[in-house]
């Protein structure tokens, strides 16, 4: 075990060993998604990687000292928009979203926070929030809208650390006649009657959706807690005005003590998201390869950085998984600690890369008959959410591999022979090969069955 872990804080701008506020109570926030679409591979990086964060701390201190809340966004125009699309009710549009969210969450290997709450759920709590910072005079309303107004604060901005033109550019806000500055954000806004809506002093309206998270997270982990983790895109304007109505509204010095951000899943070097539609949804990946494939694949990459997501990285990790997964063979000394170098790699900034190639060293190690080595890669493995299947029923496909996905990689097969790349032919049948599956080439065409 490290004698000291060290994130990199991004209100600091540097790697700081981590102190928590009360090592009986780790109390962590990360941002959940926005329920009106299926999440794509970007959506799933940050999902990933501080799952490995929360397995991390509770080995350290303890499995029941940690407290993670993720929350569910279930209220915003994305969502009423859909809706209108869909032709459907909100409220079925969100439940059916979540429950899409929480399949794709458990294909990832990513296990549930002991908090999920819904912003529907807090609006009592948003309400009174913004009602704290109005009577302090870091809030105001006008035409049915309530809005923070920016210059109330004196150090807007620590976060992001932009000047105030930037932040002026850079939030996007709405330029209205009712704002004291360019700059002041939305904490509540009318609704129409076909939109969902509250009853508020203001008047009939829905939240602003940076309110949500500090009201969500002043329930649950309290006015200060240990570490908000988040996406890189959303540190300006989300994260920064979180900390702005936080710390104004609570009168404290900050909202959480480190703040860590994941960099961008790319495609060819353009950061993946609907809006440029290079997108790649969890469920479309997982209709060819295991959810802990492209969990490999994702953290293959520190998770600060910027990650290339491509199917061929994704089967690139199927075949490393298989390779780890035969190492292990049928090691059974589940009392075994996790290996002091993988233990390192992730105490140094959740260096997930380090923390693999260590990996790779011990299956090496055991491949040569150590059954020591064999048991601490099972151990080390399970702290990156890794090799936590029998196998077994890893090499007959248990994690997923249905008869449609069989068929499917039988095609791309066929497909691959006639355009005469063998290579990726042979392959195909390798990766099915290796998952239980053998493919026989008859007069009537390819056959399958399990072995």
């Amino acid at each position: 075990m490290p004698n000291t872990l060290a994130f990199y804080n991004t209100l600091a701008r540097e790697k700081q060993a981590f102190t928590p506020i009360d090592e009986r109570n780790i109390r962590i926030y990360a941002c959940g998604p926005t329920v009106y679409d299926r999440i794509h591979v970007g959506n799933a990086r940050p999902l990933v990687a501080f799952d490995v964060l929360v397995r991390l701390l509770r080995y350290v201190y303890g499995q029941d000292r940690v407290t993670y809340v993720r929350n569910i966004t279930d209220v915003d125009d994305k969502i009423n928009a859909r809706a209108i699309e869909e032709g459907v009710d909100i409220r079925v549009l969100t439940e059916r979203t979540t429950r899409a969210f929480h399949d794709d969450c458990a294909a990832l290997h990513v296990a549930p926070p002991d908090q999920e709450p819904r912003a529907t759920d807090h609006i009592a709590e948003m309400i009174s929030m913004i009602e704290t910072l109005i009577g302090k005079g870091h809030a105001y309303s006008a035409e049915g809208h309530v809005l923070f107004h920016v210059a109330s604060m004196e150090d807007y901005g620590s976060l992001s650390r932009r000047s105030r033109d930037e932040l002026i550019a850079g939030a996007r806000v709405d330029v209205a006649p009712y704002k004291k500055d360019s700059g002041d954000f939305v904490l509540w806004k009318p609704s129409a009657p076909d939109q969902p809506g509250w009853d508020s002093p203001w008047g009939r309206g829905r939240p602003g959706w940076h309110i949500e998270c500090s009201a969500m997270s002043a329930k649950h982990l309290g006015e200060e807690f240990d570490i908000h983790a988040g996406g890189l895109d959303l540190i300006f304007p989300h994260h920064e005005n979180e900390i702005a109505q936080s710390r104004c509204a609570h009168g404290t010095d900050g909202m959480a003590r480190y703040w860590m951000h994941n960099g961008y899943v790319t495609v060819e070097g353009e950061k993946m998201s609907k809006s440029l539609g290079n997108f790649t949804t969890v469920e479309d990946v997982l209709a060819d390869y295991p959810g802990e494939a492209v969990r490999f694949a994702l953290l293959a990459a520190h998770y600060r950085a910027p990650l290339d997501f491509s199917r061929l990285a994704v089967a690139e990790a199927k075949t490393a998984l298989d390779g780890l997964y035969r190492a292990i063979g049928h090691a059974g000394d589940d009392r075994s600690e996790p290996d002091k170098g993988v233990m390192t790699a992730l105490g140094d900034d959740l260096n997930t890369p380090n923390a693999i190639a260590r990996l790779h060293e011990l299956a090496r190690e055991a491949n040569k008959g150590d059954a020591a080595a064999a048991a601490r890669l099972k151990a080390s493995a399970g702290l990156l959410g890794l090799l936590e299947a029998d196998p077994d029923t890893w090499f007959r496909g248990g994690d997923g591999l249905d008869e449609a996905a069989i068929q499917k990689a039988i095609e791309a097969r066929l497909n691959a022979r006639k355009e005469r790349n063998f290579a990726e032919a042979d392959r195909i049948r390798d990766d099915l090969a290796n998952q239980g599956i053998l493919l026989e080439d008859t007069a009537e065409g390819t056959v399958w069955r399990r072995g």
